[in-house]
């Protein structure tokens, strides 16, 4: 599906004739032999049966979970949807069954906050967690056990990232760098210096052989990962760095800012394509949709935007959120943004028009994360409120499932 979309984009497959796009694909991709032309065509025929749906559905609320004691920091679904994991300031992280709630593993062993989570996706066997206990742990979805506990930083760890082909885990730190560990190992590969601030935000490319990370120093720098060495340092915002991504064919990187701008770099000269403003305060998060055709920014002025990644033009401006908005997501069709916002809401947006499709209500706080399964059915909010008659512990902090009604 990825390959596919990211080939032709979503509306040009949905319109393409089956024949001639399974022509085009044999000629760029040599694995693809006249024994497997049959297997091909269905796949594509599917694909584009459900790009062509026009899906109106709205989503209902499924479950709310008591999660954590403390607040939550971060919420995160394996590829399949089939489970998301849960980080908090109760030094744990939890694993929960997205069909029935129920709470899977309590992964223990940090001596701080833990701050970021991340599956390694599409896989789903292995979690990361990043603490601000200065350390990263590995853990079996399956027995949540720890497998390594990487040291080395002297700071906190507030990033982190799986490359794709899941043999690296990259975490960014407040101690200015960046390292890479060995999976297998449980080794140190590189430390990656050269920043003068912290780190916020690191992204793999989807080749793995690229990582980008941004820095309060309000500079992005571009690694080789193999050797570890700086390839491009992105200079031009005036502000923290504070979300960065590259795109799907690893061509383009996004960088927002706390200078209210994102922009868009070209990876292989480190130029700057285009300056996206705008927004009337910081941008706080921005990302590509899966085929890298468009783009959306977050910001804490209440508004998200959508770009196009090609001419670099507004195509929609997401208005009626009455706070800050601290996260944005994609769905994986590209139809659909999903925004978490202090208002205590979360909402639905139709990418083209920029209407607002539903308004995810039920949270008594800031959803400070919230996330689309890659189906597109199910989306999950975190957030903290305040619950009464709770003897010595007055708050619960709180997750929520929607799903889409048949």
């Amino acid at each position: 599906h990825d390959a596919l979309c990211a080939f032709d984009g979503p509306l040009r497959l949905s319109q393409t004739d089956t024949e001639e796009l399974i022509s085009a694909i044999r000629k760029s991709e040599p694995l693809i032999t006249a024994s497997r032309v049959d297997q091909v065509k269905l796949l594509i025929v599917r694909l584009q049966e459900k790009l062509g749906q026009q899906d109106n559905r709205r989503f209902s609320l499924f479950k709310a979970l008591q999660a954590h004691i403390l607040p939550l920091t971060n919420v995160a679904f394996n590829k399949s949807g089939s489970s998301f994991i849960t980080g908090s300031y109760d030094r744990t992280c939890k694993i929960w069954d997205t069909a029935s709630g129920e709470e899977l593993h309590t992964l223990e062993g940090h001596r701080n906050v833990v701050y970021a989570i991340a599956f390694n996706n599409p896989y789903g066997d292995k979690i990361a967690t990043g603490s601000f206990d200065k350390t990263c742990r590995l853990w079996s979805v399956e027995t949540g056990k720890c497998f390594h506990t990487f040291r080395g930083h002297t700071a906190e760890i507030v990033c982190l990232a799986f490359n794709p082909q899941s043999t690296l885990v990259a975490t960014g730190s407040m101690d200015t760098t960046a390292k890479l560990w060995d999976i297998q190992t449980g080794e140190e590969v590189s430390t990656l210096t050269g920043h003068s601030a912290e780190i916020i935000s690191l992204s793999f490319n989807t080749v793995g052989d690229q990582l980008v990370t941004g820095s309060f120093d309000h500079t992005v720098s571009l690694w080789d990962v193999p050797s570890g060495r700086r390839v491009h340092t992105l200079i031009g915002h005036r502000g923290e760095i504070s979300s960065v991504q590259f795109n799907w064919d690893c061509s383009l990187i996004i960088t927002g800012s706390m200078d209210k701008s994102c922009r868009v770099w070209e990876a292989a000269s480190g130029k700057c394509m285009a300056t996206l403003a705008g927004h009337e305060d910081e941008v706080l998060d921005v990302c590509f949709d899966y085929t890298g055709q468009l783009i959306a920014t977050a910001s804490a002025d209440g508004t998200a935007r959508v770009y196009s990644a090609v001419s670099y033009q507004c195509i929609s401006r997401l208005e009626s959120h009455e706070g800050e908005i601290s996260k944005i997501c994609f769905n994986a069709q590209g139809s659909r943004v999903l925004t978490a916002s202090a208002d205590k809401t979360a909402r639905l947006w139709d990418v083209q028009s920029g209407v607002c499709l539903q308004v995810l209500e039920g949270h008594t706080d800031e959803i400070f994360s919230s996330a689309f399964n890659y189906e597109g059915d199910t989306i999950i909010t975190g957030n903290m409120y305040l619950l009464s008659g709770l003897g010595s512990i007055p708050f619960q902090f709180s997750i929520k499932l929607a799903l889409r009604k048949m």
